[in-house]
């Protein structure tokens, strides 16, 4: 499997996003926390800003939509410039007919699961999707620590995709570090999103480095 890594922009400094974006240049995605402060008791970054960063980010924008009535407001983030939206089953109404509206507005489109959540009800829904994103913390705030509890989940979506005979991809986000991403690639996971392993390090670009190493050997 391919290996993709996609910064959090939650860990960075919201005063100089332009700036945070490029020291990520080397990453695949920009990985972007839409929080509504009613889905989950954060709040971040809305349309307009996600419009901007599409606009200078020297990589692609993965949005991860953490908001109440997703079905109104997704197709937005795509039509914005994001090339990947993802809502959460918790959240969304129709999420078929949904996925097929971002993928006719040209992004990838994405399904997430909190760590509560079973993927069960997704199986039969994996062809409409481009991604299936399982939390490995509770959706909200970064600094979380990892939960291993949410690997099976993993394992069981990547088993699902092969036997389907599917290219989904599945990401995982949420306390993903050099100290996780093994288990994470080992369970099945070919999208890792990571906030303060990236931000948090000096270079930036190496740690982006040393997260691909270790998760493609993983994998």
């Amino acid at each position: 499997m391919a290996v993709t890594i996609a910064p959090s922009i939650l860990s960075a400094d919201p005063a100089n996003l332009q700036s945070e974006l490029e020291r990520i240049a080397s990453a695949d995605w920009a990985h972007v926390d839409v929080m509504d402060g009613h889905f989950v008791p954060n709040l971040t970054w809305g349309l307009p800003v996600v419009e901007r960063l599409a606009a200078v980010s020297p990589v692609p924008l993965d949005c991860h939509l953490m908001i109440d009535d997703p079905d109104r407001w997704a197709p937005g983030y795509a039509e914005a410039g994001a090339a990947g939206v993802t809502v959460h089953a918790e959240a969304v109404r129709a999420p078929v007919r949904l996925a097929r509206d971002l993928r006719a507005a040209g992004a990838r489109a994405g399904i997430a699961v909190s760590p509560s959540t079973p993927v069960e009800p997704l199986v039969d829904l994996l062809g409409e999707f481009d991604m299936v994103l399982v939390m490995t913390v509770e959706p909200g705030f970064g600094g979380q620590g990892f939960l291993d509890v949410c690997l099976p989940k993993v394992r069981r979506l990547r088993r699902a995709v092969s036997a389907a005979g599917l290219q989904v991809q599945v990401q995982v986000d949420g306390g993903v570090s050099a100290s996780t991403i093994e288990r994470c690639a080992e369970a099945g996971a070919d999208v890792f999103v990571a906030g303060s392993a990236v931000y948090g390090a000096e270079d930036a670009a190496a740690a982006i480095a040393d997260l691909r190493r270790l998760a493609s050997a993983a994998c």
